[in-house]
């Protein structure tokens, strides 16, 4: 909006400021929306044409809300059509699970998996590799595959509200108990994923003991790793699945607390590029894990994110500075929750402060620089080189849209 000198000084007759303090610590469990945005943008990036598409990719931006894009449009549709061509015949069933997955965080039915003319039931086939790695289990003693893809088999069949994973439970509780085990921190973690959810659909109670046993070994044992190794558990790799199960099983360590702020700490500290990893680490950082799976909300999560430049400059009084950011918000939202993000992201930075006028919300101060009617300053919105004609409460943002922040004169 363009401001004549009445208008400015008209708002510094109002004495509230509304000042919008922002932090990028994790507040509880959850990671700093800039380092979402990053992990996000890396899987996206990832995402190649001309390789087979990535469940844990799709599922991991369903759980961050990151719906909506050509990106995931692709990735949907080039998911259903692998699990029509290759699930029944040369899909692992781990692989089958994770399709499941991403399709039920998709708001799709993995009982009707439709494409290029065809249609197949991921759950009944799920269902026959499941009994497969059961009666390895049995005769051999070990799986078809491994124990990691049977528990990650367990946990798509009990969200996806079929049978089969009860038994498959018990015999995963009883392999996390035993002492002769030497299960990998990625595997124990995926157990408890299924364990917590056959735990709530489960009405035997020998079973629920069983289970609940098993989850308290583990998680203790977890924390027990957790403060031996000053934040890590297992590696930086198996990080993001040790974070999702402490999140989501709190009852089975209580009264135990979990120090959540240095297991954090260590995921902040690595530079994560490798996709797999990354779609298991980001569910952790926006407090939901692969039990939320069945439980998003599609009508909510369509909506698009859209990423948005801002910059702040001033070559104007004192000393001078310039700084850009980037920040992913969704489709629709006004340039206010832009600069909310850009706030939350880099306070020291991008602090701001507004006052409400009878014109709308002006922002009055940016970077602890203050709009003075005495000198005639103040701060003026532009995309590119246009003066915006609305307010930082009512400008919608476009997708890739600089926006800039200059300290000016009038």
């Amino acid at each position: 909006m363009i401001w004549d000198k009445r208008m400015l000084s008209a708002a510094f007759s109002i004495s509230v400021l509304l000042a919008l303090a922002h932090s990028t610590a994790a507040l509880g469990c959850a990671g700093p929306q800039k380092l979402v945005s990053e992990m996000l943008q890396r899987l996206e990036d990832s995402v190649q044409q001309n390789e087979p598409p990535n469940p844990s990719v799709l599922l991991a931006m369903n759980l961050a809300g990151a719906t909506g894009s050509n990106t995931h449009k692709w990735l949907l549709q080039h998911i259903q059509e692998e699990a029509v061509k290759r699930a029944q015949k040369d899909m692992t069933s781990g692989e089958v699970a994770l399709s499941v997955l991403a399709l039920l965080s998709s708001c799709q039915d993995p009982q009707r998996v439709q494409a290029q003319g065809q249609s197949v039931d991921l759950r009944h086939i799920l269902q026959q590799k499941m009994d497969e790695e059961m009666a390895s289990l049995e005769v051999e003693g070990i799986p078809k595959t491994t124990l990691y893809s049977v528990s990650l088999d367990a946990l798509a069949l009990c969200l996806a509200g079929v049978g089969g994973y009860q038994g498959a439970s018990v015999v995963l509780a009883k392999q996390v108990l035993s002492p002769e085990s030497h299960l990998s921190v990625d595997t124990r973690a995926m157990a408890v994923l299924a364990l917590v959810c056959t735990y709530g659909q489960t009405d035997l109670h020998d079973v629920q003991d069983l289970l609940g046993e098993a989850l308290s070994a583990v998680t203790n044992g977890f924390l027990d790793e957790q403060e031996k190794g000053d934040g890590m558990i297992g590696n930086i790799y198996s990080m993001g699945l040790a974070l999702q199960a402490l999140g989501a099983t709190a009852k089975f360590y209580a009264p135990r607390e979990w120090d959540c702020a240095q297991a954090f700490s260590m995921v902040y500290s690595h530079d994560y590029h490798q996709p797999t990893a990354i779609a298991q680490v980001l569910p952790a950082l926006v407090g939901r894990s692969y039990l939320d799976a069945a439980d998003l909300d599609c009508a909510i999560g369509a909506t698009p994110i859209i990423e948005v430049h801002y910059s702040i400059i001033n070559k104007l009084q004192g000393r001078h500075f310039s700084y850009t950011t980037s920040v992913r918000v969704p489709h629709g939202s006004t340039l206010l929750k832009v600069l909310q993000a850009a706030a939350e992201e880099e306070p020291d930075v991008f602090s701001f402060q507004t006052e409400q006028t009878s014109w709308g919300l002006m922002v009055v101060s940016i970077h602890g620089l203050a709009a003075n009617p005495s000198d005639k300053t103040y701060w003026q919105f532009l995309s590119g080189e246009d003066a915006l004609q609305e307010g930082v409460g009512t400008y919608k943002p476009r997708d890739r849209e600089h926006i800039q922040a200059v300290f000016s004169t009038y």
